[in-house]
C-alpha cells in the first residue's frame, strides 16, 4: 500500500483527490488547517479503502509542517506521494489597494507552503527503501494567464511551475519525480462565484462554465499510479468552454 500526504484535504479538489487515492488503496494523511473540516473528508473514506490520518496543519509555518511529515513517516514508515494542494486567494482588488498582510498569506499559503512540504517530502523520500517518490503540485491555468485583479495568486501559481520544475531536476538522483497539474474552474467552494458571474479582462462579467472536480481527481491519480521512471511533467484538465483558449 502507498502512503499519500495530502494539503488541503478538508474541501474541494484536496477532498476530492483524497478520496480517490483512498479508494485506490492509499494510506491517505489528510492536512489542513482546520480539523472539522479533515473530520469530514475523512469520514466520507470508501469502506475497504486505505487508512486516513487527519493532521491539522498550516503549511505556511515550518514547524508545523515539519510535525507533519514526522508524523506521516512514525505513523506509515515511508511516503511515496505529496500532493502540495492547499492554497488561498486574496480579495479582487487592484493590487494597489492590497495590504501587505493579504499579499503575505498568498504567499505563504501557496508557494511557501508548497516549498516546505516538498523539502520535508524529500527527505523522506530519498532516505526511504525503495528509494523515491513523486510530488504532484496543483498550478492553475493562472500559472499560464492571469484573472483581472489576482496579482497574488497568480504570482504564486507561476512560481509554483518553477517550483516544479527544479524539483524535477534536483530530485532526479534520488528517483523523485514531479508533476503539475493546472485545473481550470472545477466545481469547489472557490469556484461558487463563477456561476454568478466573474469579471473578464474587457471589463465585462460573464458566467463561466465549471466542470466536476471528480475529474481532477482522476487525473492526479493516473498522475500517481505511473512508475517512477514515467512521469506527467504539465498537464490542464479545464472546463471545456471556458474563456482560457484565446481570447475568450
Amino acid at each position: 500500500m502507498k502512503i499519500a500526504v495530502v494539503t488541503g484535504a478538508g474541501s474541494g479538489i484536496g477532498r476530492a483527490v483524497s478520496l480517490a487515492l483512498q479508494a485506490n488503496d492509499y494510506s491517505v494523511v489528510l492536512a489542513g488547517r482546520r480539523a472539522d473540516k479533515l473530520a469530514e473528508t475523512a469520514a466520507a473514506a470508501t469502506a475497504g479503502g486505505g487508512p486516513m490520518l487527519a493532521v491539522s496543519t498550516d503549511v505556511s509555518r515550518p514547524e508545523a509542517v515539519r510535525a507533519l511529515f514526522a508524523r506521516t513517516k512514525e505513523e506509515f514508515g515511508r511516503l511515496d506521494l505529496l500532493f502540495n494542494n492547499a492554497g488561498a486567494n486574496a480579495p479582487g482588488i487592484p493590487m494597489e489597494d492590497l495590504t501587505y498582510e493579504q499579499w503575505s498569506d498568498v504567499v505563504g499559503a501557496n508557494l511557501t507552503g508548497a516549498f516546505l512540504c516538498a523539502q520535508e517530502a524529500i527527505k523522506i523520500m530519498k532516505a526511504q527503501e525503495p528509494r523515491g517518490g513523486r510530488i504532484i503540485n496543483n498550478g492553475s491555468l493562472s500559472a499560464h494567464a492571469p484573472r483581472p485583479n489576482s496579482a497574488p495568486y497568480t504570482v504564486t501559481k507561476h512560481g509554483m511551475t518553477g517550483l516544479t520544475k527544479c524539483i524535477s531536476l534536483d530530485g532526479r538522483k534520488y528517483d523523485i519525480a514531479c508533476g503539475q497539474i493546472d485545473i481550470g474552474n472545477a466545481v469547489t467552494e472557490m469556484t461558487e462565484r463563477m456561476g454568478k458571474g466573474v469579471p473578464q479582462p474587457n471589463g465585462t462579467r460573464m458566467v463561466e462554465p465549471r466542470m466536476n472536480a471528480q475529474h481532477v481527481a482522476d487525473a492526479v491519480l493516473y498522475m500517481a499510479n505511473l512508475p517512477l521512471d514515467a512521469n506527467v511533467q504539465f498537464m490542464t484538465v479545464m472546463a471545456t468552454t471556458m474563456p482560457f483558449v484565446g481570447r475568450g
